[in-house]
């Protein structure tokens, strides 16, 4: 160990065109001969390539809006009257503990405001409702330096304003890492069981009524979105001893069992998103845990948001719509509109909904159309690159860059779905004669 008296110099320096060499090494106490290091530094006259751009995009589409600026300054209005949830309502039904609902989120602050916002006014107590931020911004959001024009941006101040729970990853998950975040949430809080829901869906109650669940909104024997869950939560403990998972409009809403997906090891990582649900559903049927659907209301999987979320309240001055946050190039202008006449004008403000269930039913009405416009030809997932700002904020990361490389690794856990299984769809049992203990001992059958 060289000391600090003891004195230092270079003893040999070669310098031999643009590279670098350090040969010995003095102390007092004699030469050390060192290994030689080689630094290139590069040949000043040699010409350095010239990196070859993408093209600029020639269209962007416009900054998003805030969906429900009356949250910055105040409490949110209260929820329809008959959704009001019972204090402890859970309590009645049995339950262990009150049953959370767990919704994850990693970019398009409007399509989870919509959710939140959704479940809230359809009668899930806000104090039950964990949002599990996963942007891999670390303490950026919570500390807000990200602006809404950012990708990954969420608004803790208006969370805690509504009233829900806020959980963050430590880094960015993908799908299947994330479901085993809620495993481990579920031992962390110790739940016996759990809800947890996609981001991008509109959830609605039955507020028309429907057949053998509940009656009209108002009426006696009406039971909210909330409470049939509690319903049907209390009728699959109590009479399945083996239950696995419940379905509300496939896995949009999903009540989970923790018990099954430690049976069957977790979620597999190595197939982080698309294929990990067949994996993991498959998985479950193979040891016998039940697989059942249930119905709690009207899920819709959307790509959309409405205009303003005031409309989920009932507000009789705000007809439900939407907007697309990443909308396509716009078509030519189309001509301008005829004069409206009077009578017209009248008959237009004659079906703007003021009764509460007339207006659920111009949600539902529009929730079908988000669907629609969903699934239509432009993909059902433009909706996570609606945003195209945030350049210079913390842990800013290209929005496009990050949908491709998410392309990737898509395509990647594809391939790893069909060499675990030696089969390349999702029909494992019947199609593959697969059972569990199969899961990358087989050959491939195609």
């Amino acid at each position: 160990m060289i000391r600090p008296r003891q004195a230092l110099f270079l003893a040999g320096l070669i310098l031999s065109g643009s590279f670098l060499t350090l040969i010995f090494l003095r102390t007092n106490a004699g030469y050390t001969i060192l290994k030689p290091t080689t630094v290139w530094l590069g040949d000043q006259k040699e010409v350095r390539p010239t990196p070859i751009y993408k093209p600029s995009p020639t269209y962007t589409p416009p900054p998003i809006h805030d969906r429900f600026p009356a949250l910055a300054t105040s409490t949110p209005p209260p929820i329809p009257s008959y959704n009001v949830p019972e204090k402890d309502g859970w309590e009645k039904y049995g339950l262990e503990v009150a049953p959370p609902l767990i919704i994850g989120f990693t970019r398009s602050w409007p399509m989870l405001l919509q959710t939140v916002v959704s479940y809230i006014t359809a009668g899930w107590p806000p104090e039950q409702i964990y949002v599990v931020e996963n942007t891999g911004m670390q303490q950026a959001n919570a500390r807000g330096q990200l602006t809404l024009q950012h990708p990954w941006y969420l608004n803790h101040s208006a969370l805690k304003r509504l009233g829900v729970n806020i959980v963050q990853t430590p880094v960015l998950l993908s799908f299947a890492q994330l479901q085993n975040f809620y495993l481990s949430l579920s031992y962390t809080y110790s739940w016996p069981y759990y809800f947890w829901s996609h981001m991008d869906v509109l959830a609605l109650g039955h507020e028309n009524g429907f057949e053998g669940l509940t009656a009209r909104a108002g009426e006696p024997g009406y039971k909210s979105l909330y409470t049939l869950c509690l319903e049907e939560l209390n009728r699959t403990v109590t009479t399945d001893e083996r239950w696995g998972l419940r379905f509300f409009a496939y896995d949009h809403l999903t009540l989970q069992n923790p018990r099954a997906i430690e049976d069957i090891n977790g979620w597999d990582t190595l197939i982080p998103y698309y294929m990990t649900d067949c994996d993991t559903y498959t998985r479950l049927h193979m040891r016998n845990w039940s697989q059942k659907d249930a119905n709690c209301g009207v899920i819709t999987d959307t790509s959309v948001a409405l205009n303003d979320l005031l409309a989920l309240y009932r507000d009789p001055s705000v007809v439900p719509d939407f907007l697309d946050p990443n909308p396509p190039p716009p078509p030519p202008p189309p001509p301008p509109p005829l004069p409206q006449s009077p009578e017209e004008g009248n008959q237009k403000r004659e079906l703007e909904p003021t009764d509460p269930i007339e207006y659920w039913k111009v949600l539902l009405s529009v929730a079908d159309r988000m669907f629609h416009y969903k699934h239509g030809d432009r993909g059902r997932n433009t909706w996570q690159s609606g945003q195209h700002g945030g350049q210079n904020e913390p842990f800013y990361y290209d929005s496009a860059g990050f949908g491709e490389a998410l392309e990737v690794l898509t395509e990647a856990g594809k391939e790893v779905f069909r060499r675990k299984w030696g089969h390349n769809n999702c029909d494992l049992i019947v199609g593959g004669g697969l059972k569990f203990e199969d899961q990358w001992q087989v050959l491939k059958d195609w």
